[in-house]
């Protein structure tokens, strides 16, 4: 049965947040109530000017208010923290406090995209765990380390919600649905937004490796993905081929056939893709970078990631500023 007070969700929309991921969160609240024939769900938008909050697509939004430091929301209420591009630079004090602010008094926070960022900023994740958009998971392994972070589209750890972004509100959106209001409520909503298959927080982000590669061959797939585990300490050749089962030669043809390049090359280039992320999104060393990336020397990193880039590690770091993702999420 519907609770006689409709349960109300505050989106804090970050300057240029993506579009997606705060659609993805609110429909759902509305096609609930349009369904159920009654108000579930209320919202309201707020942000830092108290005036409008900007896209990462330019679009402008019209907020309902700013972040009235008198205002404390109570246990019934969720706060949505919705992020996007430069998501540290909002991390801002007034941020932090009102978002602190709410946290003791008994609101729910979440975060849908890069908003685990700012939560995390605030020490409202530490011990806790959370998600953020995959293009980001390393950065934020590293900046927060206290955070329990998964790779799934969603988190549901209690008073703590997060959604990787892209259309994996959805799925946490119904899941919430489903827990106050009963599966067919959902399934109901999940239909109305042609959402043909509801994920669980047991899903993860990312498409499969054949389904990345564009090749279906398991023992390729299982390689790739003993490399995508063990970037800072690399597996030779060898070894890999070895585990797999096959020649080292084998393993060079079967590289060589469906993604034209060697093993080594393929592990170089997903090595220096996460060694990117790290010197993008936080304010480790290079030294630390390089380590982190599986290069033991700072002058064979930069050779190889000038190699890969056109550029050094060094002009790099100085075109992305300080500790926070620069660069936009893929959703």
């Amino acid at each position: 049965m519907p609770s006689e007070r409709p349960r109300r969700f505050t989106f804090l929309l970050l300057d240029r947040f993506t579009m997606l991921p705060f659609a993805a969160t609110l429909e759902p609240l509305r096609l609930a109530n349009r369904a159920a024939g009654a108000t579930l769900y209320e919202w309201r938008l707020v942000g830092a000017s108290g005036d409008i909050a900007r896209c990462s697509n330019g679009t402008c939004v019209v907020l309902d208010a700013g972040l009235d430091p008198n205002i404390t929301l109570s246990r019934d209420d969720v706060v949505i923290v919705c992020g996007g591009t430069e998501i540290g630079r909002e991390a801002t004090k007034p941020v932090l406090n009102w978002l602190r602010k709410q946290a003791r008094g008994g609101a729910m926070i979440g975060a849908i995209c890069t908003g685990s960022w700012v939560i995390a900023a605030a020490g409202l994740l530490d011990g806790r765990k959370a998600t953020i958009h995959w293009e980001f998971h390393d950065g934020f392994s590293e900046a927060y380390p206290d955070v329990d972070l998964f790779r799934s589209v969603f988190v549901d750890d209690g008073n703590r919600l997060s959604a990787a972004g892209g259309t994996s509100p959805i799925d946490l959106v119904l899941h919430l649905i489903a827990h106050s209001h009963g599966d067919d409520l959902a399934a109901t909503v999940a239909d109305q937004m042609l959402h043909t298959s509801i994920r669980t927080n047991q899903d993860s982000q990312r498409l499969s490796i054949p389904t990345r590669i564009g090749v279906r061959h398991p023992r390729l797939a299982a390689v790739i993905a003993r490399m995508e585990e063990n970037l800072e300490d690399p597996i030779s050749p060898a070894r890999l081929a070895a585990d797999a089962g096959m020649s080292t030669r084998q393993l060079e043809r079967l590289f060589r056939k469906y993604l034209n390049r060697s093993p080594k090359r393929y592990y170089m280039e997903t090595r220096l893709g996460r060694a990117r992320n790290l010197l993008m999104q936080t304010e480790l060393s290079i030294i630390e970078v390089a380590l982190a990336s599986g290069f033991s020397s700072p002058s064979h990193f930069s050779k190889c990631y000038r190699a890969q880039y056109g550029s050094t590690p060094y002009r790099e770091r100085g075109t992305g500023a300080s500790n926070t993702p620069q660069s936009s999420p893929g959703a």
